[in-house]
């Protein structure tokens, strides 16, 4: 009969190995839920921040200017602006410096925007006015795997939807 005082190092070690490499597998697969995540809640918001633009432009009879920066390639900051140069009702152009800033927020650089256009007009009837093409992309650059990481801005509304590599796909 086997006298039983414990474990020995061997299956000590054993348990530890597992135990490391199955957290290692967790970590992993939670950096993916995660980024997904943070992308998805990104579009949203910034999905959000068009609309209201968008309706305000309605609202208040007055041009909107969403712009990104640094670039178009690779924004990583937006900012809607109210056309309010000359007072009171604007000129129906944008005069940076001069015109009314409503709304500025960043992007986390490791989900940074790629557009179609460094800047979306929206005029007094809230369409998008100066657009070449029938609609403009915003893209997260990357591949998260989100359900949404695009959105599809045309001359009469929003759209949200996931990169397939080529076009957004609405939803």
């Amino acid at each position: 009969m086997r006298n039983n005082r414990g474990f020995t190092l061997i299956e000590l070690i054993l348990v530890m190995v597992i135990a490391t490499i199955l957290m290692a597998i967790a970590g992993i697969s939670g950096k993916a839920w995660l980024d997904k995540y943070r992308v998805e809640s990104q579009m949203k918001e910034m999905s959000i921040d068009l609309m209201n633009a968008r309706v305000s432009a309605m609202q208040r009879s007055r041009m909107h200017i969403v712009t990104f920066s640094p670039s178009a390639a690779a924004a990583t900051q937006y900012t809607i602006y109210e056309d309010t140069n000359p007072s009171p009702d604007g000129n129906g152009a944008f005069d940076p410096g001069l015109d009314r800033q409503v709304l500025q927020k960043n992007i986390n650089p490791s989900y940074a925007v790629q557009t179609g256009s460094a800047q979306i007009d929206f005029d007094s009837k809230g369409l998008v006015s100066g657009m070449v093409g029938t609609a403009t992309t915003v893209r997260v650059n990357g591949s998260f795997g989100s359900a949404y990481d695009c959105i599809v801005i045309t001359l009469t509304g929003l759209r949200m939807g996931a990169w397939n590599g080529a076009t957004c796909v609405v939803q």
